[in-house]
């Protein structure tokens, strides 16, 4: 149990020295002590009414906010008298729903990124680094805020891990473990989406007993489960998803799909990608209690968010798709603190909350002018003036990349029967949701099967970056990779395992792009022609890297300069968001979620090959 200090502290929530700051809070909200500072705005948003209040006065005691009031109506002492006149006052915007891994910063520097355009707090969708490294889970994420970041971060450990029975190495997660998070932090939500769907209505699923316990200890917990309903449409797998108490949907893709989910109870939280038509959709149907309702950016980059925003973007977006500014921040502060049961300490300017907004010159526009973090200033304008901790981030986090020997050409190679001149093989394309694979006819050659370039058919490999003996799947897959002679790509984020993933036009290429990876401890490597021309550094659990995004963002540059260089195939899949030209999005192709069924994992038990169909459990050789 934590033992309270004479000074009690709020960077990380425990509940002995929360009763102290909130005792401290209610004295100097009755003028009885002395206030650190009062911010005097000229308008704030009360998200609670949806309603505006004019020339107010917010008065900050340490971290929180101790008294909110016409300007004049508070009767303490104050240290230090701020005036924003000029400027409107809405709560600090929060991520429902947030891979940080997504961003490829570290916590410290996601920080320095997102609080300029708003973000105060995130509930972190932790199964990403838990499958790198489930032990240090908590620490990794609690680390800087300890170190004084202003970031508010609620961890979610991940339900995903790992993905699917399929899948080991780097965590694992049950019933016991989710307890012991619920009971070790205030800071822990709840439980980061459900994926693996088939685990979930499937007695003989063999995660079924993993993922009811991890519900169970949620539920004891008092936290919030929250779901991934990918390609669940039809009504009754809808009714299904609710009744297992997956409390939200951030996969909705349609304005239909979106109606019956809440129709149904289920919590909605909104990407860029389909705000527009949904959005539409629901005002068009007169929707008015916009309660079940948050944005989200879920998976976005350090170079997307510089391009774009952060959850700024999509309250704009929203109110130029015709919401009403007040709904739409609605859905970026109380809406989301609601849905995360976190109303007591983040989500409104209100007393007991942290001291955390947003002040805007133009709120139509949400043109942002200063935020306010932990009861200070962190930016003016989109420039980041609030603490910079910086982190020796410790060996756990730094050395996940155990290959454990130097690859070669021979570890990528598919042999042939003997004899054989054509052999057939099982073909897959990226975002492959199709019940069965294809079966192509493939040439062999010097004993190996071979791609066929002319049918966009090139080598895809996922290598286990966990045990130290550098296991090996591999098989062709179609639409994808490079066209250019002796060149591959390689890289260390293949959600949500994390094992590397390869794609090449030649074996020997494939393998130098994995080595090459495996020397920086994870990130990009590009290989053209036989050279190594391009690498980015995630040194972080292979995910991230400690340093400022717009460093990482001009070598992200760097690799977009050389990749154009290279021929790329393409083919137009189900999924949306697969484009032509560098495949970054790669990085989401080795899924395992619903709706998944034939995917390539590495090696395992179960599956040798690493081809499988992770609904049912079929395997199938790669080649025959």
């Amino acid at each position: 149990m934590h033992k309270p200090t004479e000074q009690p502290d709020d960077l990380l929530l425990n509940p002995a020295d929360e009763v102290r700051i909130r005792q401290d809070l209610v004295q100097t909200a009755l003028g009885r002590r002395p206030a650190d500072r009062m911010v005097r705005v000229g308008r704030l948003l009360d998200v609670h009414s949806r309603t505006w209040a004019e020339d107010q006065e917010i008065v900050i005691k340490g971290r929180r906010i101790a008294h909110v009031g016409p300007a004049g109506s508070y009767a303490g002492e104050v240290a230090e008298r701020v005036d924003r006149g000029d400027l409107a006052a809405v709560p600090g915007f929060g991520e429902v729903h947030k891979h940080i891994e997504s961003s490829h910063l570290t916590p410290e520097w996601e920080a320095a990124l997102v609080l300029p355009r708003g973000n105060t707090w995130t509930c972190e969708a932790s199964h990403e680094f838990s499958n790198v490294d489930g032990g240090h889970n908590l620490e990794f994420w609690q680390t800087a805020r300890r170190h004084g970041s202003p970031l508010k971060i609620f961890p979610l450990p991940g339900s995903a891990v790992p993905p699917t029975a399929y899948e080991s190495g780097g965590g694992w997660f049950g019933r016991d473990e989710q307890l012991l998070f619920m009971a070790e932090s205030l800071m822990v939500a709840g439980l980061d989406e459900v994926m693996d769907w088939p685990a979930i209505w499937n007695p003989d699923n063999p995660s079924y007993d993993r993922l009811w316990g991890m519900i169970e200890a949620t539920f004891a917990g008092r936290g919030v489960v929250e779901g991934h309903g990918s390609g669940l449409r039809d009504v009754s797998a809808i009714n299904a998803f609710a009744a297992a108490g997956l409390a939200s949907d951030h996969e909705v893709q349609t304005p239909e799909e979106t109606w019956e989910k809440l129709r149904r109870g289920i919590f909605v939280e909104l990407r860029v990608y389909a705000m527009e038509e949904i959005i539409a959709s629901l005002l068009a149907r007169g929707l008015t209690d916009w309660s079940q309702i948050a944005f989200t950016t879920d998976d976005r980059s350090a170079s997307d968010t510089l391009r774009l925003g952060a959850t700024d973007h999509n309250v704009r977006l929203a109110i130029r798709c015709g919401l009403a500014p007040e709904i739409a921040i609605q859905c970026a502060t109380i809406n989301p603190a609601r849905h995360m049961r976190l109303t007591p300490f983040v989500g409104s300017i209100a007393p007991g909350r942290y001291a955390d907004m947003v002040l805007l010159s133009d709120v139509a526009g949400l043109e942002i002018a200063e935020v306010w973090a932990d009861g200070r200033q962190v930016s003016g304008g989109r420039r980041y003036i609030g603490a910079q901790p910086r982190i020796d981030w410790p060996a756990w986090s730094t050395n996940t990349i155990n290959i454990g020997r130097t690859l070669t050409a021979e570890d990528f190679a598919i042999p042939a029967a003997p004899g054989r001149t054509t052999m057939k093989a099982a073909v897959i394309r990226p975002f492959h949701w199709h019940d069965d694979f294809y079966v192509l006819e493939l040439p062999v050659r010097d004993g190996e099967v071979q791609r066929n370039p002319d049918e966009t058919i090139t080598k895809f490999a996922i290598v286990d970056r966990f045990s130290g003996e550098a296991k090996v799947s591999k098989m062709f897959w179609r639409g994808c990779g490079p066209r250019t002679t002796e060149s591959a790509l390689a890289c260390s984020v293949a959600h949500d395992k994390h094992n590397i993933w390869a794609v090449g036009s030649s074996d020997a290429a494939m393998a130098r792009a994995v080595n090459a990876l495996a020397a920086i401890q994870g990130g990009w490597a590009l290989v053209r022609e036989g050279e190594l021309v391009a690498t980015v550094r995630y040194e972080i659990g292979g995910l991230m890297t400690c340093r400022p995004a717009e460093d990482l963002d001009a070598e992200m540059q760097a690799l977009y300069a050389e990749a154009r260089k290279v021929d790329w195939m393409y083919e137009p899949t189900f999924r949306p968001r697969w484009y032509p030209g560098f495949p970054e999005r790669l990085m989401f192709a080795t899924l395992t979620c619903a709706p998944w069924t034939w995917v390539l994992v590495a090696p395992c038990a179960q599956a040798p090959q690493g081809f499988l169909n992770v609904q049912t459990g079929a395997v199938h050789p790669v080649v025959w």
